[in-house]
């Protein structure tokens, strides 16, 4: 059986914590293709992506994998020669498939041919430090948990970066003393292409550099490469590719800062690790888009390339697609068989922390939140009745001028470019809240602010958010972030006297550990999956919020366009900042344990996590002042230094995925076409629990009776004598129980399963409460959440389902 998907777009500006949405409705079963194809011809044609599986001969002959997607798209043509003029991308190196131009019906017929898995028109995603590793205890002296990391591991570990290309004159890409020549097992290469010559800009750090247009170029025409307006190269315009490769990977960098701010040494998790760029993501009206046909070519090449990590910071909103008619999903699936870890961003969503938008979800792939660092960049606000505030602000400048109320300017105060009432505001600084909205209900965003003022003439802005939601971004005018308590106060004063004067000081330096941190930012997109529930999704979080990086010096930073500054370093936010993180702190645990499969590192780093702040306290959601639980955080916050000595972890091999993919309705003759050729597919006669697939996470979804889950877990400590036992906190409404209690490891046992017995001792319809299972030997704690929805109120209901792929 095979499927083909309409199409599905959204938008959203990610960079510098904005992010605006237009949601499409989505069907996602073939059946109904032509529904959503209503509006348009059936004469037109639009790039589709046809998936072929695996392909035995993509494992021989490329050229020969080539033809035969020519021969099988002749099909619907008059020649060859017409069905090669309709192909963009023929996948031939490690899965199989191609990307064509084809209409509605064309697609369909394609979709019902034998051997064809899926068939899904190529949809556009969007794209989703010098304190951020020290926080997290990677630190350069020698009293580092992990002395002298960067001169011990990374040589050999190459990492593949799918962003927006790179700036690789940055000296975050610069090679690092004493490395050694590129791994003879490296067979990817450098491309040329406009402003980008390889004899010149490769070397022992940037050993790849590739792009990917066709997909973009058949939807938005011919690239604008117009005064610079965008490379037709791996070079980055938009900055995006370079900021996240230099979190990752970025070499050793001192003295890095935005215009003083964040000052300090930059790197990446692995600063030896080796670099590849695969440039999928293009600039279209100084947005980045990433076409799908684009994305899946670069997969392909990637893992032919032999990079041992894949990192990409993009995907889309719910409703979330088939895992097989998602190009992410594919190539992510494939170099999870390759042995390759795949690290992907949970996603952002700005207008508050809603559960179930979480974005790549599929669990062979580590999906990743974003959180909040202990540094601030405090700003003093001090008014002329000497009365004093103290916000929060990227500023760099000292400023006074007169503080003057929004409603001076605009029509009910609401600080927004349509509701200016020309009025100028030349040399004033405006008080905005945040919750002055319109009609629709929608809050203004500080961005909207920004404009609203600058639309007025305004020479500043002091903006009013709620605590939880202040992330601090760089415009051309100066912004002060401040809480609600202190704006109302403000207010108050400046209806006694509308003309007070005010001087704003910021602290350039910043400050380090006044506030408990981590923090979950606002806009992380939250679990459960929508797609497959019992995997807990995201998988961790990371630091994702102002995390400074290296930045292309002709392109301007913050969201200011020409009107931006220019520099080599840049503060952003998102999960696209957090997801490098943990790409980087995968390199690192590969260059160390460089036979440990993607499933036990995922584990190790999800096992270690932590979900206390600073202060001792529960990890707070932020957006809200409750604490933070597995939907939210995952594991909990990453800890680099315990993952790369866990302990125990929990292993998965393709034959896992294997009954997963059976479990959500897979048929094995299709699994066969997924898998390599030669490996052994079996399904159970009855479909089983995903809850008990061998996760670091467990997680029920629907829980009416008493079941039981179970786990194998793997000692790789030091010491093969071992002997574990376990702690249980039962979630709220829930007994748990494990057994055995006790778990003795030895030089002949490698491996213990144990069962966790989980019955309910509540009624409820669906509500979902938490806690966690931890084994211990006395030095290493390994810790699974355990997420419980409790859904016995109906017990006598229907138990079928149907799942479709």
């Amino acid at each position: 059986m095979s499927y083909a998907l309409p199409h599905c777009t959204h938008k959203e500006n990610q960079e510098m914590g904005v992010w605006s949405l237009i949601l499409i409705s989505c069907l996602i079963s073939f059946y109904y293709i032509l529904a959503s194809c209503a509006t348009s011809s059936e004469d037109v044609d639009k790039v589709y992506i046809v998936y072929l599986g695996h392909g035995a001969a993509a494992e021989n002959d490329n050229l020969i994998t080539s033809r035969s997607h020519v021969r099988l798209l002749a099909n619907l043509f008059e020649s060859e020669e017409e069905a090669m003029g309709s192909m963009v991308y023929s996948y031939t190196r490690s899965f199989s498939g191609f990307a064509a131009k084809l209409n509605p019906s064309r697609a369909r017929a394609l979709a019902e041919m034998e051997g064809v898995v899926s068939v899904f028109e190529s949809r556009m995603l969007e794209l989703h430090t010098t304190r951020s590793w020290d926080f997290m205890g990677l630190r350069l002296d020698h009293d580092a948990a992990v002395p002298n990391f960067p001169s011990i591991y990374g040589d050999d570990v190459i990492v593949g970066i799918l962003d927006t290309g790179i700036w690789p004159e940055s000296k975050s890409f610069r090679e690092e003393p004493g490395m050694r020549p590129i791994p003879s097992s490296w067979k990817g290469k450098c491309i040329g292409g406009n402003g980008f010559d390889p004899r010149t800009i490769c070397n022992r750090k940037l050993i790849g550099a590739k792009y990917y247009v066709k997909g973009f170029e058949q939807q938005y025409g011919p690239l604008n490469t117009a005064d610079e307006a965008e490379y037709r190269s791996p070079r980055d315009r938009l900055g995006h590719g370079t900021h996240t490769s230099s979190t990752a990977v970025g070499s050793i960098v001192p003295g890095a800062s935005f215009d003083g701010l964040g000052l300090g040494t930059a790197r990446g998790g692995e600063p030896r690790a080796r670099l590849a760029v695969y440039k999928v993501c293009w600039s279209m009206l100084g947005e980045g888009k990433c076409n799908e046909a684009d994305i899946m070519a670069a997969f392909e090449e990637a893992i032919s390339d032999g990079v041992h990590v894949i990192s990409g910071s993009f995907g889309m909103l719910p409703p979330l697609l088939p895992f097989f008619a998602y190009s992410i999903s594919i190539g992510s699936f494939h170099a999870m068989q390759k042995g390759i870890s795949v690290v992907l961003s949970a996603g952002n969503y700005n207008p508050s922390p809603e559960p179930s938008f979480v974005q790549n979800v599929a669990p062979w792939s580590i999906s990743v939140a974003a959180s909040t660092i202990d540094r601030d960049f405090p700003a003093k606000i001090v008014l002329d009745n000497n009365a004093s505030f103290m916000g929060e602000s990227l500023m760099t400048k000292r400023l006074k001028a007169e503080l003057a109320s929004s409603g001076t300017f605009f029509g009910r105060g609401r600080c927004r470019p349509e509701n200016w009432m020309n009025v100028s505001a030349s040399g004033k600084v405006i008080l905005c809240f945040s919750t002055a909205a319109g009609a629709t209900g929608e809050l203004v965003t500080s961005s909207t602010a920004v404009a609203a003022v600058l639309t007025a003439g305004g020479a500043g802005l002091i903006y009013v958010e709620s605590v939880g939601r202040q992330i601090p971004d760089i415009y051309p005018i100066p912004v002060v972030y401040i809480d609600f308590y202190q704006g109302t106060k403000i207010r108050h004063l400046l209806g006694f006297s509308p003309s007070i004067s005010v001087v704003v000081t910021p602290s350039k330096a910043g400050v380090i550990g006044t506030v408990p941190a981590p923090a979950v930012a606002y806009f992380s997109c939250r679990g459960p999956s929508s797609l497959s529930p019992d995997i807990l999704k995201p998988d961790i979080t990371a630091p994702g919020v102002n995390i400074l990086a290296a930045w292309p010096p002709n392109t301007p930073i913050g969201l200011s366009g020409e009107r931006g500054q220019l520099g080599n370093w840049n503060f952003l936010s998102g999960t696209s900042m957090s997801c490098p993180h943990v790409t980087g702190a995968v390199a690192l645990i590969k260059s160390a344990h460089p036979d440990w499969s993607p499933a036990m590192i995922r584990s190790a780093l999800m096992t270690t996590a932590y979900t206390s702040d600073t202060s001792s306290e529960t990890i707070r959601a932020g957006g809200s002042r409750k604490p933070s639980d597995p939907f939210d955080v995952g594991a909990g916050h990453m800890d680099p230094v315990k993952a790369m000595d866990p302990g125990l972890v929990y292993d998965m091999t393709i034959h896992d995925y294997i009954i997963f993919l059976c479990n959500i309705g897979y048929s094995t003759n299709l699994i066969k076409d997924l898998v390599i050729p030669g490996t052994f597919v079996t399904c159970p006669q009855f479909p089983t629990t995903n809850s008990d697939l061998n996760y670091p996470s467990i997680t029920v979804t629907d829980l009416r009776r008493t079941i039981s889950v179970k786990r194998t877990a793997r000692n790789v400590g030091r010491e093969r004598n071992a002997i574990y036992f376990a702690r249980v906190v039962s979630p709220n409404g829930v007994e748990v129980s494990v057994w055995p209690r006790v778990m003795i490891f030895s030089w002949f046992t490698s491996e213990n399963t144990y069962y966790v017995t989980m019955k309910p001792t509540m009624k409820s319809k669906g509500k979902c409460e938490f806690g966690e299972i931890v084994w211990s030997d006395g030095f290493h704690s390994v810790r699974s959440p355990l997420s419980v929805c409790v859904n016995n109120v109906d017990s006598d209901r229907d138990d079928t389902f149907v799942n479709i792929i």
